[in-house]
């Protein structure tokens, strides 16, 4: 762990594009202890002027479309190209006992022994919308180690992560054709948030269902409202295990790139996003600060165990709770 008398140095090592140093900045930033905090807030500080110049991209999927060979042979393509590629791949925690398994080293073998590439799976923890509460610093640090594009691989259970819209340039949402019920996939939400839509799979004895697939997307995607009027989401079709397609995945991201650069599209997109991850943050602290207060935590308990025992519904207690923080705020 990264010391407070070692921050220098790990901060040239960190702009240097040291693994390790990158690594060790980053479990930094995820740790939950206080005494760690304020290191990682420095440290961030001293960083921020390197980043916002890579290309950040988010990528979900329904489990089983492939997101992790898609990951590999998308990463392999880029590396061909010069690039230095980071993944940061969100990793559902258990309810029940809190652990992730943290295992997609495994699936992207190639980019974990590339040099120019970095892995780094990163437990959701509870948190909910298929990212994790540090994505966007995490992010950050890899652009300040000098990637040029940061991939984020959200959890992949459905149609609620819409999250990764609010960190990413280009959202990627990967589909698959022949897995039963199309409609799930059409429906609004990541649908209406997604940026290019691409069908994996599409080899074998699979080609005609992915095609045909390809053309339900795209006739519900011409009667949707679309995030940026000058950009129509393209829907593409591609075989991750056989590395087809992938050059047209990549042209596609450039494009939409090319397309948010006119009116400075992408500096607002970024500036928004800013200030939504500001607000947000401060009403995660805030909650955390009131919640610290004793008098408050036990107002807290007193609501719950009034509920446990049916002298007071749900609402009520809510409402209890929440005039006694403000009472307390106003005196």
């Amino acid at each position: 762990m990264i010391s407070a008398d070692g921050l220098d140095k790990a901060v040239e090592q960190l702009l240097a594009g040291n693994r390790v140093a990158l690594a060790q900045a980053m479990t930094l930033v995820e740790s939950t202890q206080p005494a760690h905090q304020a290191l990682a807030a420095s440290l961030l500080d001293r960083v921020i002027a390197f980043t916002g110049r890579a290309k950040r991209i988010g990528i979900t999927g329904v489990p089983g479309a492939g997101k992790s060979t898609f990951l590999e042979a998308l990463g392999s393509y880029l590396l061909k190209q010069d690039l230095k590629v980071a993944v940061i791949a969100i990793d559902p925690s258990s309810p029940l006992s809190g652990g992730s398994i943290l295992g997609d080293k495994t699936r992207m073998s190639m980019l974990a022994r590339a040099e120019r590439a970095f892995i780094r799976p990163v437990p959701t923890s509870g948190y909910l919308g298929g990212t994790s509460r540090r994505t966007r610093e995490l992010m950050l640090l890899c652009e300040a180690a000098g990637y040029d594009v940061v991939i984020v691989e959200t959890v992949g259970v459905g149609q609620s992560e819409v999250d990764i819209a609010h960190l990413v340039d280009c959202f990627l949402s990967l589909q698959l054709a022949g897995a039963g019920d199309e409609l799930q996939g059409i429906k609004k939400g990541i649908m209406e948030m997604a940026d290019i839509i691409v069908i994996n799979k599409d080899d074998g004895d699979n080609h005609q269902k992915a095609l045909m697939t390809r053309q339900m997307y795209q006739a519900a995607l011409n009667i949707m409202r679309h995030k940026y009027p000058a950009w129509l989401p393209p829907v593409l079709t591609c075989s991750a295990l056989e590395q087809q397609g992938i050059a047209e995945v990549w042209r596609s991201i450039t494009d939409f790139y090319r397309q948010m650069a006119q009116d400075n599209q992408l500096d607002e997109l970024r500036k928004r996003q800013y200030l939504e991850s500001i607000h947000k943050q401060i009403e995660e602290n805030t909650l955390q600060a009131l919640f610290a207060r004793s008098d408050i935590q036990s107002c807290y308990q007193q609501a719950l165990q009034q509920v446990e025992n049916h002298c007071l519904s749900p609402r009520a207690a809510v409402n209890n709770v929440v005039k006694y923080i403000c009472d307390k705020i106003i005196d």
